[in-house]
């Protein structure tokens, strides 16, 4: 189970900085994710293996198709639980703290009825 968060977590981050900033460093990783260089190194190695991403000559990360779709998945719960939580009134850095927590964990079918929920209650 904690491969499986530690794959979402980088994957994720590595979206988030891919749109923040064009391009994905392993150094960027390490900052954004608050590890260390070895520790991203040794994870991008996994995730290569698993075909989920490239690195180039320069070392710059490209998320595959197949790490796209797990990126934008988690990335979404992150963004929806974040807002959900704000829009509960839960002060912005907790919220998406706890986002940050959840979205590994939840169902999928929890996350639908909270989606549908969102959609028809709370406009």
């Amino acid at each position: 189970m904690k491969s499986e968060k530690t794959t979402e977590d980088y994957l994720e981050a590595m979206l988030m900085l891919k749109e923040k900033n064009g391009t994905v460093r392993s150094i960027d990783v390490a900052q954004h994710l608050g590890v260390t260089k070895p520790s991203v190194t040794y994870t991008t190695k996994r995730l290569r293996e698993r075909g989920l991403i490239t690195m180039d000559s320069d070392n710059l990360i490209t998320i595959t198709d197949a790490g796209m779709e797990i990126a934008s998945e988690i990335y979404k719960r992150h963004k929806t639980l974040t807002e959900f939580f704000i829009k509960l009134g839960v002060e912005e850095k907790t919220a998406k703290e706890d986002a940050c927590r959840i979205e590994h964990d939840i169902s999928p079918e929890t996350f639908q009825a909270l989606c549908s929920h969102i959609e028809n209650d709370m406009k």
